[in-house]
């Protein structure tokens, strides 16, 4: 034996000591970023990774952190790729800012500067990427527009000059209209006046800048100097000639008429007016020169070409197009100077109205472009200034920056150019292109590395075609060159140069990949092909192989399994090889349905019989539903029973009697139904004789017509029918052709006895024939009414029970025992002497209470208690514990149910014996 102790505390055995907690080693990088790869979230991560970029560090540094952050924590490492990313983009934008300041010291040394170029340097640059916010290119920008903004200041000043001396020939031609003492007394004032104006246009010429103005603004300045010049010259001698004619009455008069003319009146002589006038009048009036007359076709050409110019103008100008109605106004008044002289009045009106027109529609072109200039400069400044969330993207600024300089070029095609506007507008255009700079940065980025993921896609595809080259499983390489044609398409935005490049490798890899592919293929369709013939000939047979079919079926989808093809072209090759199959399926089942759809006369009968029971299942009425389902029932069992009687009738008539003496009773009632048919129109059961009367025979259960399996024989629990042999020959009920009706009984006496107790059942009737079977429309239409007619019975007895028991409530309320529902509206359950008793508990005064009778009610019926009376129930249950002989609450319900109607009735107790009543007047 051996001993059953359980092993001691102090065993041998080594114990077995817990492994150590897994350390973890601080990172090599945590020193250097403060504990950033020892972070327990991301957003810790991500704070340490800022703080550490805030010390300013090394690229070297940055470029480490980023290759071991960048497999840890993605969005730690987005901003450490940005940091790496702009030092990038600074070094590239050394380059471009060193190039760029070269050109504009150039610009700056040059001794002429055109403004056009200095503004082409900022636009170019930036579109170029150069940081112009930085030394040494924010200073020279500040140069130039420094620079620019002198030479506009000198030709703004030549355009004032130029005012002034037109001002100043004004106020010369004014004062010879006026006295000449009042142009004596302001000579010195004009005088003075003139130099200072000589003074400025001489400090304009000697500028620095001159030679840097525009070409048109020098000889501007030179016409201005030369009028006044001219006007004053001649303005001071006739000022003089003017004085000393007033002193000396023999000086000769001033070349001035007015002047002239004051000083005749002072010394008393005519005017020259007057003079003329009566010179003239004295004279005798010489004969008017006959103005030679022209001929009409002259007339008519200038009334043409008049009228032609004109029609262009008024074209022009009702269009609103500002140039173009400049250029028609210039050449109507080349026609004018030519053909004016030959045109009517009317005519020459209407010419004069279309060149003023004109002369508005060109003053408000220019005001019109210069409102649309200002609008594109607001549009141009609101680039960057846009609401939060609401910031374009670099594409969408590049379009907007393209739109806003093409409608300023179409602003500048409408009008006279406006500098001062064209600076502010470039300004603002060159600091939203910074965004489009970014973007185009990122831009060319990302294409780098999509050109290098595609190449390497490239030499993926063509490794892997030489390893499985070999391969014989067709799904997977399918499946893989998909895949590898998923991750082309999905490889990034590169530009259409590289893409071009890059398209024939690839096209060339795949296709070098997808050889073995195709080839199987196109073996594979030859041999689908070979299956959709054979299909076609299987379909086309007269007789259709169920067998070949399969096999064929099977063939097809083992092919399929294999060899994977193009979804579209593999769903088409289906459809064809399945096209006659279905065909002759489809026949073989229009076959079938003929054959089913042709109605027998029993089922004809049987369907009549189920519609008469849904019209009664339609009326509510349960005698007639009843009365209908009898009907049917009729109907189910009359083929049968009439194909027994011609069965019966053909018996040999000395067949053994006691087997006609158990068909007797049978054979009678057959024949008197098959007579029935027989008189309707039956002739088959006519001809049958009628046999004795006999005992009428008990009425069956209702027979629920039955079909496929549940056939009787087929249940388990069911019965074979006697006389049923095992092969499609043998007949039933010792019919002839029946092996042991047609031998009869053994002479030698054997089974004799088993002969005379009527079979190895003993005296059990044979099973009844219910004839051929019935048609599937026909079966289906009884077996529907009678399930609605049951379902319907259900229903109206479930409503007689509900409105008993209303009556028997209503009548314990009122008292009134004449109330109380008959024995049969109460069910089964209820017996007359229970009845009799719950209507003497309604005649009596009401007495006594009902609580111990409701509870055991409760018991009987299994319904739950309400929750004050709990506690009596279970007291109740203790106490009937202990009454070992005492009826159960089961038994004695009815006599419960009297002693609560005895009681007072109340809404509490009148629905706790509601509940209980539910359940046992079903029971």
């Amino acid at each position: 034996m051996f001993p059953f102790f359980s092993r001691s505390k102090m065993s041998d055995a080594p114990e077995v000591n817990p492994a150590p907690a897994k350390t973890h080693e601080p990172h090599p990088l945590d020193a250097l970023t403060g504990g950033a790869f020892s972070a327990a979230t991301s957003g810790e991560r991500a704070s340490r990774i800022r703080d550490w970029l805030a010390t300013q560090p090394a690229p070297e540094q940055l470029q480490e952190v980023f290759k071991e952050l960048s497999g840890r924590d993605k969005g730690a490492a987005r901003a450490v790729r940005e940091r790496l990313d702009e030092i990038r983009r600074a070094k590239g934008q050394e380059a471009i800012a060193a190039e760029w300041a070269d050109k504009a010291q150039a610009l700056l040394a040059a001794p002429k500067l055109n403004i056009a170029d200095a503004l082409a340097w900022q636009r170019d640059a930036a579109k170029a990427g150069a940081p112009l916010s930085r030394e040494p290119l924010s200073l020279l920008k500040v140069q130039l527009a420094d620079r620019v903004k002198v030479i506009e200041d000198l030709q703004h000043r030549v355009q004032v000059q130029r005012e002034a001396a037109v001002l100043l020939a004004q106020r010369i031609e004014v004062l010879s209209t006026k006295p000449w003492r009042d142009a004596h007394a302001a000579l010195e004032l004009l005088r003075a006046d003139v130099a200072r104006w000589q003074e400025q246009a001489q400090e304009l010429t000697g500028d620095a800048s001159w030679a840097s103005v525009e070409a048109r603004f020098p000889p501007l300045l030179d016409a201005s100097r030369t009028q006044l010049l001219v006007v004053w010259e001649a303005f001071q001698p006739a000022v003089a000639q003017a004085a000393a004619a007033a002193e000396d009455v023999s000086a000769p008069l001033p070349p001035v008429p007015v002047w002239a003319d004051e000083l005749r009146a002072a010394r008393g002589l005519p005017t020259e007016a007057a003079a003329a006038a009566a010179a003239s009048a004295a004279a005798s009036k010489p004969a008017r020169v006959a103005k030679p007359k022209v001929a009409p076709e002259v007339i008519e050409k200038a009334h043409q070409l008049v009228r032609d110019a004109l029609a262009t103008l008024e074209k022009e100008t009702a269009e609103g197009h500002g140039k173009a109605s400049a250029g028609a106004a210039a050449a109507l008044r080349a026609v004018l100077k030519v053909h004016g002289k030959h045109i009517d009045n009317a005519l020459e009106q209407q010419v004069h109205t279309a060149l003023v027109a004109a002369g508005e529609l060109e003053g408000w072109q220019r005001w019109s472009a210069d409102q649309v200039r200002e609008d594109l400069v607001a549009k141009a400044e609101a680039l960057l200034n846009r609401p939060e969330g609401q910031a374009l993207g670099g594409r969408k600024m590049q379009e907007t920056l393209r739109n806003l300089r093409d409608q300023w070029k179409q602003a500048d095609q409408g009008g006279a150019p406006n500098h001062a506007l064209w600076k502010k507008f470039d300004e603002a255009c060159n600091a939203a292109h910074k965004v489009v700079e970014a973007w185009l940065d990122k831009i060319r980025t990302e294409a780098a590395e999509h050109k290098a993921q595609r190449l390497a896609l490239i030499e993926e595809v063509k490794a892997w075609a030489q390893e499985h080259a070999a391969s014989g499983d067709w799904k997977a390489i399918n499946r893989s060159l998909y895949q590898f044609g998923d991750r082309w398409r999905e490889g990034g935005h590169v530009g259409e140069k590289i893409f071009a490049e890059l398209q024939p490798l690839w096209k060339q890899a795949i296709a070098l990949a997808a050889a073995p592919l195709e080839a199987a293929q196109k073996e594979s369709l030859a041999r689908r092909h070979a299956m959709i013939d054979e299909a076609t000939a299987l379909g086309a047979a007269p007789a259709l192989r169920i067998d070949a079919v399969k096999a064929l079926q099977q063939r097809w989808q083992a092919e399929a399994q294999t060899v994977p093809l193009d979804r579209k072209h593999e769903q088409k090759l289906w459809d064809a090889f399945r096209k006659p199959i279905d065909e002759a399926f489809n026949r073989k089942s229009a076959d079938r349905d003929r054959a089913v759809t042709e109605l027998s006369a029993r089922d004809r009968v049987v369907l009549d019989a189920s519609k008469a029971l849904e019209a009664a299942n339609a009326t509510g009425d349960a005698q007639q539903i009843r009365a209908a389902m009898q009907a049917l029932e009729a109907a189910l069992r009359g083929q049968a029973q009439a194909a027994e009687a011609v069965a019966t009738a053909n018996k040999d008539a000395q067949s053994h009697a006691e087997a006609q003496a158990n068909a007797a009773p049978a054979a009678t009632e057959i024949a008197a139904e098959a007579s029935a048919e027989a008189a309707e129109g039956g002739d088959t059961a006519a001809a049958a004789p009628a046999p004795a009367p006999a005992a009428p025979k008990p009425a069956a259960r209702p027979v629920v017509a039955v079909r496929g399996d549940d056939r009787p024989g087929m249940k388990k629990d069911a019965p074979v029918a006697p006389g049923r042999g095992a092969r499609p020959g043998d007949r039933r009920d010792g019919r002839p052709g029946d092996r042991d009706g047609a031998r009869g009984p053994r002479s030698d006496g054997r089974m004799g006895d088993r002969a005379d107790r009527g079979g190895r059942f003993g005296d059990r009737p044979a099973f009844e024939d219910r004839g051929p079977r019935l048609g599937d429309t026909a079966f289906r239409a009884q077996r529907e009414a009678m399930e609605h007619a049951q379902l319907a019975l259900k229903k109206l007895a479930a409503q007689a029970h509900g409105e008993a028991l209303t009556q028997l409530l209503t009548a314990w309320e009122k008292r009134d025992a004449a109330l109380v529902p008959g024995t049969q509206d109460l069910g089964s359950g209820v017996t007359a002497s229970v009845r009799s008793a719950w209507t003497q508990a309604l005649s009596a005064a009401p007495k006594g209470d009902a609580a111990e009778a409701l509870l055991r009610l409760e018991m009987a019926a299994e319904a739950p208690t309400p929750a004050e009376h709990i506690a009596a129930r279970r007291m109740l249950q203790l106490q009937l514990l202990t009454r070992r002989n005492d009826p159960a609450p089961t038994q004695t319900w009815g006599q419960d149910v009297a002693r609560v109607l005895a009681s007072n009735s109340d809404a509490a107790n009148a629905r706790r014996l509601q509940n209980v009543l539910k359940t046992l007047l079903r029971k």
